[in-house]
């Protein structure tokens, strides 16, 4: 906490020194297993600036789930390979192939249309197979793999250069030795089968790490999709930060509008609150609250970790109160919290809060 005049904010902070040697030392530690990084720019809107970071790394390949993210980083000329992360949009497809290297799939009605428009494009375009093994995203079935890619081989202006599984993300399975040997059964069967040498296995993404550093034996599995560990040094099972990671390359930063002595249990009937909620609250007594001009219109509340002793009591569309009896903020006050992934990809997508660079 501080006091800082004519200073933007509400703003975040962004370490682009500190990303970059995330993504280092995350190169290191996978390529030690021979495992290569793609790092994921969702998470950041394609931000060119943070781009740059990641490309000094020593980073190729750069995947975004949306095509205007991808359109922004290639027209600031960050040169990279560049991977839809999402099952392509029918209404897209032209884009998919004039913005895109490489997207991954699970419907056969799309991958013929990504043939039909690389023919007209005169391009190759490349493909990685998503496949189902648990999480219950985005993927083809393993029973139903063979038949699909029997069908896709015969395809023109396609090229199956992989396979991959998404775990953790939506029923937070765990990507473990089971699901990763199978992986790469998958992958073996489909060389013996079909000839396919498939460049890229992609095991998942940031909560592959603790499968990585407990397995004996990594097997087929040569690629991760990584976006959270980089930006916020932390794998995505338990969100326990990795050795040698910074954990603070994003910080947030408000501004304190009001901080007054007051009853912690407001006065009269309570009823929904401006999002439909009935509060609880408890009884503190006198307390001193402060007023931070930030609310859920501008980030994911509950994703953010107060740097300070102070605590988050409730958020509006354009206000944060919290308790402050221990820290004494007054109007004007600096107030900064470190970011959950969450809360980062809310920030970064608000037109509210500015994007200050430090390196």
């Amino acid at each position: 906490m501080n006091s800082t005049k004519n200073t933007t904010t509400p703003r975040l902070e962004i370490n682009t020194t500190k990303i970059t040697h995330n993504a280092i030392e995350l190169k290191k530690l996978y390529g030690s297993g021979g495992i290569g990084i793609i790092a994921v720019t969702k998470g950041v809107c394609g931000d060119p600036v943070i781009v740059d970071a990641l490309l000094k790394s020593g980073i190729t390949m750069l995947a975004d789930s949306r095509i205007s993210n991808i359109r922004r980083m290639r027209n600031a000329g960050n040169e990279a390979q560049y991977m839809l992360l999402r099952t392509p949009l029918l209404s897209q497809i032209d884009d998919v192939i004039s913005y895109t290297d490489i997207s991954l799939n699970s419907e056969l009605s799309v991958i013929k249309a990504l043939s039909k428009i690389a023919l007209k494009q005169k391009k190759i375009h490349k493909i990685v197979l998503m496949v189902e093994l648990g999480d219950l995203r985005e993927g083809i079935l393993p029973t139903d793999l063979d038949e699909i890619v029997q069908l896709v081989i015969k395809l023109d202006g396609i090229d199956i250069v992989g396979i991959g599984a998404n775990l953790a993300c939506l029923s937070g399975i765990k990507p473990d030795k089971q699901k990763m040997d199978y992986l790469s059964s998958l992958a073996i069967n489909l060389k013996t089968k079909f000839g396919l040498k498939l460049e890229i296995v992609s095991g998942g993404n940031s909560a592959n790490y603790t499968w990585f550093k407990s397995t004996e034996n990594i097997g087929r599995i040569n690629s991760f999709r990584l976006g959270e560990s980089i930006y916020l040094g932390c794998e995505t099972l338990y969100r326990e930060p990795i050795p040698g990671l910074f954990t603070d390359a994003f910080r947030l930063v408000t501004e304190v509008i009001e901080s007054k002595i007051k009853p912690s249990i407001p006065d009269g009937e309570i009823g929904q609150d401006a999002f439909g909620h009935v509060p609880s609250i408890q009884d503190k007594g006198d307390r001193l609250r402060s007023i931070l001009a930030i609310g859920k219109q501008d980030v994911s509340i509950a994703d953010l970790r107060p740097l300070d002793d102070i605590e988050i009591i409730a958020s509006g569309s354009d206000h944060l109160v919290v308790d402050a009896s221990n820290v004494n903020l007054k109007v004007g006050d600096n107030v900064a919290f470190q970011l959950n992934y969450g809360a980062l990809i809310s920030a970064m997508v608000s037109p509210y809060i500015a994007k200050v660079y430090i390196s």
